[in-house]
């Protein structure tokens, strides 16, 4: 089914009609915050990322309509137009939307307000195969085995050809005039029963050919609760990866920029000062030995933020790099060494956390901290270390919904053992290439405060291949 001519105009329809009840959320689940934006903003803004996307409409649960119609009005995603209430059920939600797209023949994709993940070569593939086609699903492969049983029964009664089977995605996309057809046809139908459209298509338009483009196994649906877990996890990754920005992005980001850094005279701390430097912001670096900057104490913090913020006139981004390690037994730490530990590595980051905000409120910046791989479990000798590091996490991802609306980002580095001086003196010499540099991390660091994400645990490890410093 080739077209000819001027090329066809191309409508995302983003269904988000459900309430999520699987998910356990207590809301729809599309509304769900994940690296501080609800799922259904991180699906907008890949499909508005998309060349071959011309215009995007939301079908949405009929009582949480505001949301998008505060995105529209911030106008953040340009082809984000309209916003319409769904139906009771995907096949009326699709059949509203239908009624909205007028008579002009065009290109429409539909596509799950819950597959944040889908990129613009999927957009792509399906958008070229309709010069072709009429009808286009997504699929990948099945990596299990799926088998078909008397549902009477819960007796198995068939395993089909895994080579011939495949997992169905989002978008579907279809002529305007080919998924009406089916429709109308569909409405004769007492008996009309679809979970998708392209099952529409099949059913009632027969003579419609239906090509199948490649998904990917990222583009997964957040239906489950653990699947909320999983998808925040693949923007843990995608915010690590490898590679990075390169120095052209680095240096055209940060000029003009102001980086305070806290624990900045030595470690992990200093490299972000000096690529912070060499890459044209203007940086404040604050510690104990170098400046007298104690971050257990308020007047000290709000003094060395007044400072940067009188010399530059601005404060983009805070970076907390300071903390303790001591090693032993929970039984063997006086009670001043407990409360320096708490003080540092916990009351530390909240002080610089408040004295932050009215500067980063002004800026639109970022507040970034550190943790370490052991806040996931308490280990042996390691309790007060790993119990503040995992208050730290906590602290990183209500803030980042506490200011989400301030569009303040408050995310978290979790760097490998990395060589510092404070691992030094925590468990001498190592050996070489069995540690990270700290101009590694630094460089994770940097690419993260330049990123839109926010409220997330970033992973840096040897094996990610996290580049070097250019």
């Amino acid at each position: 089914m080739a077209t000819t001519g001027q090329r066809m105009r191309t409508v995302a329809v983003i269904l988000a009609g459900g309430v999520g009840v699987r998910a356990g959320l207590g809301m729809p689940k599309q509304l769900a915050r994940i690296a501080g934006k609800p799922i259904i903003e991180h699906t907008i803004a890949a499909v508005n990322a998309a060349e071959c996307i011309d215009e995007i409409i939301v079908m949405m649960e009929p009582n949480h309509m505001s949301a998008v119609e505060e995105l529209i009005a911030r106008g953040s995603y340009p082809k984000l137009t309209r916003v319409f209430a769904g139906g009771e059920s995907r096949n009326d939600t699709t059949r509203l939307a239908l009624a909205q797209l007028g008579d002009e023949e065009c290109k429409v994709l539909f596509h799950d307000a819950v597959r944040p993940f889908v990129d613009e070569r999927i957009l792509r593939d399906c958008v070229d195969a309709l010069d072709h086609y009429g009808a286009v699903d997504t699929a990948i492969p099945s990596a299990d085995t799926i088998i078909q049983i008397n549902t009477e029964t819960n007796v198995l009664v068939d395993v089909p050809p895994r080579s011939l089977l495949r997992r169905g995605q989002t978008p579907q996309a279809f002529l305007l005039s080919a998924i009406r057809r089916a429709y109308e046809r569909a409405a004769r139908d007492r008996n009309f029963v679809a979970t998708d459209d392209c099952t529409v298509v099949l059913k009632y338009t027969p003579d419609v050919p239906i090509a199948v483009i490649a998904g990917s196994d990222e583009n997964m649906k957040i239906t489950e609760s653990i699947d909320v877990f999983i998808a925040d996890k693949l923007f843990q990754l995608k915010s690590a990866e490898p590679g990075g920005l390169t120095v052209e992005e680095r240096e055209a980001a940060l000029a003009g920029k102001t980086v305070v850094v806290f624990g900045g005279s030595e470690g992990i701390g200093r490299a972000i000062a000096d690529a912070a430097e060499r890459y044209g912001a203007t940086v404040f670096s604050f510690s104990r030995t170098a400046t007298g900057t104690d971050i257990r104490k308020r007047k000290h913090v709000k003094a060395a933020l007044e400072q940067a913020a009188t010399q530059s006139g601005r404060i983009d981004f805070v970076v907390n790099s300071a903390g303790i390690l001591d090693i032993g037994g929970l039984e063997t730490f006086s009670h001043d060494q407990v409360k320096n530990t708490i003080n540092v590595n916990l009351l530390g980051p909240i002080l610089i956390a408040q004295e932050s905000l009215p500067y980063l409120k002004a800026s639109k910046g970022q507040l970034l901290f550190f943790t370490s791989s052991s806040y996931t479990r308490g280990r042996a000798n390691y309790g007060m270390y790993s119990a503040t590091k995992a208050a730290t996490v906590n602290l990183t991802q209500s803030l980042s919904e506490e200011w989400a609306d301030l569009q303040v980002r408050v995310n978290c580095i979790n760097p490998e053992r990395t060589k510092t001086g404070m691992r030094t003196k925590a468990f001498g010499e190592e050996p070489e290439g069995t540690l990270l540099s700290a101009e590694a991390v630094a460089m994770a660091s940097i690419d993260t405060l330049l990123s839109e994400v926010t409220g997330q645990i970033i992973d840096v490890r040897r094996r990610s291949g996290i580049p070097q410093p250019a």
